[in-house]
């Protein structure tokens, strides 16, 4: 074993650390639009010339209202994903093993949960940012797109995003006084519930791994690489949405050059935030290193063009 995740373990913890929504967003609650919303880290936006101190106070808005819509569409699916596994439990009868359909009803309740608290960040952000801002989607075909996978392809994306989450907080919104404090509580909390959520995810990928030859894994693991693939054209179609809200924003249409340096720039910002960070977590490795023997050579091959 590489990990010394329990059920009963997450379950407890899961259960201290519970929050409401009305604490974090309370209605009403308004965004410091004078502060930034996100690290520079998870930004890249310092290095794009001819932008005005103001210019990239607003694309850091624009970002972070990015970062919680990503995070909401891909818990859309995460969801419906989560339930299933109880279904497939219930139907086999292990109700009453060691916790884990409680601590799995409680992991897609906070899922829930969080698609709610984003969607009310939403609409506080409408109301002090005044352009509106696009996001891929629609949720429903790309959950489709996703969910198609094996689970246990699935899964590994599940568990990439869970352990990305902890690098993005403990790695730069931790220790950033900068940020707006309601975002950053925002975050904090997310942060909070997605630390069980990585380790009931890792248990998860064990038990759909569990009976699999290692030909099924390869192939499982190439699926995981193919919804990355799919993520990563996403990505590239959000820059687009991204500059068409920020020259909106801003009130002028930047030159040539310096939107080719925008979408090459936030593009690779973006594909090292959601993709590489997740696909290079020292924990996420450990999980591909207990699949197979080629899991983890086979994903770091490609993690390479995202970092």
């Amino acid at each position: 074993m590489y990990h010394d995740f329990t059920y009963p373990a997450v379950l407890a913890a899961g259960s201290r650390g519970n929050w409401q929504i009305e604490d974090i967003l309370p209605e009403g609650a308004r965004l410091d639009f004078a502060r930034p919303f996100l690290p520079e880290a998870l930004v890249g936006i310092a290095l794009l010339p001819g932008l005005s101190a103001e210019e990239r106070l607003t694309l850091n808005h624009i970002r972070g209202h990015e970062y919680l819509a990503i995070f909401g569409l891909v818990e859309e699916f995460i969801l419906p994903f989560v339930l299933d596994r109880v279904r497939g439990d219930l139907s086999d009868g292990v109700l009453g093993q060691d916790g884990r359909v409680r601590a799995l009803l409680q992991f897609a309740s906070e899922e829930a949960k969080h698609i709610q608290l984003f969607q009310r960040f939403q609409a506080a952000f409408a109301d002090g940012f005044h352009t509106p801002c696009a996001v891929i989607g629609p949720a429903e075909a790309i959950g489709a797109e996703v969910l198609r996978h094996h689970p246990l392809s699935v899964a590994l994306l599940v568990l990439h995003l869970e352990w990305m989450t902890q690098s993005h907080y403990l790695g730069s919104v931790r220790d950033d006084t900068g940020i707006d404090p309601l975002f950053a509580s925002l975050l904090r909390h997310h942060w909070i519930e997605e630390a069980q959520h990585a380790k009931l995810d890792t248990l998860m990928v064990d038990a759909l791994a569990a009976g699999l030859s290692t030909v099924e894994v390869d192939a499982a693991v190439d699926g995981y690489l193919e919804i990355g693939a799919y993520f990563d054209a996403g990505f590239k179609a959000q820059v687009g949405l991204n500059l068409a809200a920020f020259e909106r924003a801003i009130g002028r249409t930047l030159d040539t050059d310096s939107q080719r340096a925008f979408l090459e720039g936030q593009h690779q910002a973006l594909r090292s935030i959601y993709l590489g960070c997740g696909m290079t977590h020292p924990n996420f490795g450990a999980s591909l290193d207990g699949l197979s023997p080629n899991a983890r050579a086979k994903v770091e091959a490609v993690a390479h063009a995202f970092c």
